[in-house]
């Protein structure tokens, strides 16, 4: 029964940190975030970054959902620009089976103990969503997410909205 309940125990952690958004976020003390009230992306930053032109839409999507929640509205004279970076990575977790003993080892001398690990892969994604003062060219806000991806394209943009929202969830900073 104790197996049990740590496989279960196991389970619930890996399930509920594939869909943890880790967010963090840095802004510029001097700006002053009351004065922003409209937005638009900034293209040549957006043509630079090297995914899909389909996964570029849904997080444009998401962004402009995100902002015009947060009360801004779309301009093609904004006081904000959009800018947007990503990455991305294998993630590899090896887990040890600590509590499954029995035979293992191969040839003439195999031996008594543990007997397998597991190893699960994960491709992650950063996202970064950079504000920058339109009039003075300047970065004034930066939020970070960093998430594991699906390739599910059904789950994609629910996924990527979800990991938008988090990151500007930090907008406004608290000053």
């Amino acid at each position: 029964m104790k197996v049990f309940s740590l496989l279960s125990l196991i389970l619930i952690i890996t399930l509920s940190s594939c869909t943890t958004v880790r967010v963090a976020s840095d802004y510029d003390k001097q700006a002053n975030f009351s004065n922003y009230k409209s937005f638009a992306f900034f293209k040549p930053g957006i043509d630079q970054v090297e995914i899909s032109d389909l996964d570029k839409k849904r997080i444009l999507r998401a962004i402009e959902a995100a902002m015009i929640s947060k009360g801004f509205s779309k301009s093609e004279t904004p006081d904000i620009l959009v800018s947007i970076v990503t990455k991305s990575r294998e993630n590899v977790n090896v887990y040890q089976n600590n509590w499954n003993w029995g035979w293992y080892g191969w040839g003439w001398n195999p031996w008594w103990g543990p007997n397998y690990s597991t190893v699960s892969r994960v491709q992650e994604g950063t996202l970064y969503i950079d504000l920058i003062d339109a009039t003075k060219k300047e970065l004034i806000w930066q939020g970070m997410g960093t998430a594991p991806l699906t390739n599910n394209v059904d789950k994609k943009q629910e996924r990527i909205n979800e990991i938008v929202n988090a990151i500007l969830e930090k907008y406004p900073p608290m000053q």
